[in-house]
């Protein structure tokens, strides 16, 4: 099959050609989606982060804006502040401009007057943009520019049974073409990180995999928290997944059985020289995790949920999969793809993997997720502390 992306000026590739309203803090955030509803291309989100954090969680925030800025989806850049946050807009572009060459204006609410005064220059800006991206044509590009991120939510016993199965099926037939796969979720491995571990390319990628659980669970246990109290979710328990373990030894089949070739922290950019299966430590939660790896640099997500989920992203195409008959009927508005056919014996695994892999390149070429046709943009940033 054939692939068009967009190449951009850093020599990555896209699969949309966003203008993003970057929101600096919540504070900006009802400002720029008012900025976005005006230009046709651009996107924006509600930021909840940015302001009133510690260090470490300022930078996960910084990271994510980045990354997003970064991220080959996005043709440009308008980074909007409030001004007194403590991701002040310089500091956001400074980072961009680390990671790309790409397009970046800024402004400030308190500098320019107000939010009419900066909505009325900022959609100048964005329609200038816009009117840049679109003389950008697609181009024919290579399967090995693609990188997959891969999230499950809202488990139950099909997530493990059909749906990862399915993912990890793509997930390996991607790695086996020369793209790139992330594997995320990182509370989600304990109890199967010695699976994981046992597939790691090295002993240094193996004992990162062992640290980065090690950790996740020494952090809840400093805090006076039992991690299991929180995960499974009722939802899960409902759909029956009884344990943190058991629901562990579902996610990773999204992974497939391809070789761990490194392992990223939150939201950091995944190298060009690091090709094949990558793991990412991300929080379980699905709006978090999912944007750790859009900041990362991936272009499309595939996102599994046996009890269903409308999540989206302003960044990239979520292709939602279930395993779970039910919950597509029920869903239909959700849900782009049923893997529930692996258990009923209408499908095999090959055809569904082949069928999962045509939906996937159709994405990449221009055809819509339910999420997107619906506007669907949740977005959410680990943390380790509360807001001071």
């Amino acid at each position: 099959m054939e692939l068009y992306g967009y190449k951009r000026s850093d020599g990555r590739t896209g699969i949309r050609n966003h203008i993003l309203i970057l929101p600096a803090s919540v504070c900006a955030s009802d400002t720029t989606g008012m900025i976005a509803a005006q230009v046709q291309g651009a996107v924006s989100f509600h930021n909840q982060v940015g302001c009133s954090q510690v260090p470490s969680d300022m930078r996960y925030a910084m990271d994510m804006m980045a990354g997003f800025a970064a991220n080959p989806n996005v043709y440009g850049t308008i980074v909007v502040g409030l001004g007194c946050e403590t991701c002040q807009v310089e500091l956001i572009a400074e980072e961009i401009k680390k990671r790309t060459n790409k397009p970046l204006e800024t402004l400030v609410i308190q500098k320019e007057g107000g939010t009419i005064r900066l909505i009325e220059k900022a959609v100048r800006m964005a329609r200038q943009m816009a009117a840049e991206a679109s003389m950008q044509l697609k181009v024919p590009v290579s399967i090995k520019d693609i990188i997959l991120a891969t999230e499950c939510g809202g488990s139950d016993p099909t997530s493990g049974l059909a749906a990862n199965p399915v993912m990890g099926s793509l997930s390996d037939r991607l790695v086996s073409e020369g793209s790139t796969v992330i594997l995320s979720e990182t509370p989600e491995f304990i109890g199967a990180e010695m699976i994981l571990a046992s597939r790691a390319k090295n002993d240094r990628v193996r004992e990162r995999i062992l640290d980065i659980v090690d950790r996740y669970e020494k952090h809840f246990i400093r805090n006076g928290e039992n991690i299991r109290l929180g995960n499974p979710t009722p939802g899960n328990v409902k759909g029956g997944l009884t344990t943190l373990e058991e629901k562990s030894l579902g996610c990773i089949h999204k992974g497939g059985s391809s070789v761990i070739n490194e392992v990223y922290d939150y939201g950091k950019q995944i190298s060009s020289d690091t090709r094949g299966l990558v793991v990412m430590d991300t929080p379980g939660n699905d709006a978090s995790s999912i944007a750790g790896m859009l900041a990362g640099g991936a272009q499309v997500v595939v996102f599994s949920s046996g009890l269903g989920s409308p999540l989206g992203s302003a960044i990239a195409p979520v292709i939602k999969i279930t395993g779970n008959a039910d919950t597509y009927r029920n869903m239909e508005d959700n849900i782009d793809f049923d893997a529930s056919r692996l258990m009923s014996g209408e499908k095999n695994m090959e055809e569904l993997e082949e069928e999962l892999y045509r939906l996937m390149i159709d994405t990449c070429n221009g055809r819509k997720t339910k999420a997107e046709i619906l506007g669907f943009t949740e977005t959410a940033v680990m943390r380790s502390c509360n807001y001071v």
